[in-house]
């Protein structure tokens, strides 16, 4: 992202969020009623279109289009994580971490988080004071459950930011990293994971998507993967960080994690898109994972 600019991924997640959002509930996969107010310029304006079935269905094939599966990872993902959180929740963790957070909103919207678990959202300055402003426009003030961390990955601890913002690293906690590590460099990304591995709590867990490397790298030939890469450098938010297909399990088990399980977009378009749903993609070259952090040396 530019400095002192917000995201402009941040922004398209919004515009497919608040609009998915307009489909009655018996349809929907996600809802987020909060994304909407976070649209500004072009972006308000197509959300402000779509208020029939057939626009809906024109925006989801114009992004399918732009983008072959954009609009299915971000509506798949997003509720992939929330089941994931849910199940964290009544598996009784503590705090809840959102690196790189951009416009996410499950702090607000999920009523499972209200008064069982510390929500701290960490982001990069430009974004989170566009986000601050708007929630504190929608809710009259910051619920006392969220803390917001502000934090440049490449160039701060977030060891550091985070106990400096009342974390506690004694506590079982998930950290969400959704549609982050792609954007940041190998080097942020090892950084990152390391102070998640040593700075949590017995029974935490972390959940991320992530591209694999033939994306980073131009090689890969699956549908979309190019046109995502060029997309990605347009809108100022380059592909830095990528997996090799199939080694996500050895990756993280060499940072720390243990009962790791991944999944890929056929995985999720058949979990969760029934229907109408079911004309829309999702990129084949993006994988999610959970893992649990093995251990925690360094207690507050």
């Amino acid at each position: 992202m530019k400095e002192g600019k917000a995201s402009r991924t941040a922004d398209i997640a919004a515009v497919f969020r608040a609009s998915h959002s307009r489909l009655p509930e018996n349809e929907r996969i996600i809802y987020d009623p909060f994304a909407k107010h976070f649209l500004t310029g072009s972006y308000r304006i197509l959300h402000a279109l779509c208020r029939s079935r057939f626009l809906l269905n024109l925006l989801g094939m114009y992004a399918e289009k732009a983008g072959p599966g954009s609009y299915g990872w971000t509506i798949a993902r997003h509720r992939y994580i929330d089941d994931y959180l849910i199940d964290c929740i009544n598996g009784g963790i503590e705090q809840l971490v959102i690196l790189g957070a951009g416009y996410d909103t499950r702090a607000y919207r999920l009523n499972e988080i209200k008064g069982t678990v510390k929500v701290f959202e960490v982001d990069h300055p430009a974004t989170q004071k566009e986000k601050k402003e708007n929630i504190e426009k929608l809710l009259g003030s910051i619920p006392d459950h969220v803390v917001y961390v502000s934090v440049n990955f490449e160039k701060e601890a977030l060891d550091k930011k985070l106990s400096e913002s009342g974390y506690k690293n004694s506590l079982k906690t998930l950290f969400v990293w959704e549609a982050v590590t792609m954007y940041i460099t190998p080097q942020a990304v090892d950084a990152t994971l390391s102070c998640v591995a040593e700075n949590t709590g017995e029974g935490s867990s972390i959940i991320f998507d992530y591209v694999y490397k033939s994306v980073v790298d131009g090689t890969s030939k699956l549908l979309g993967a190019e046109r995502f890469r060029k997309g990605a450098k347009v809108r100022g938010d380059s592909l830095l960080f990528g997996i090799e297909e199939g080694s996500v399990e050895k990756f993280l088990s060499e940072r720390g994690f243990y009962k790791v399980s991944t999944v890929d977009g056929t995985f999720l378009k058949s979990k969760y898109f029934k229907g109408d749903h079911e004309k829309y993609g999702i990129a084949p070259f993006i994988g999610y994972v959970h893992a649990t952090i093995c251990g925690n040396p360094k207690l507050i």
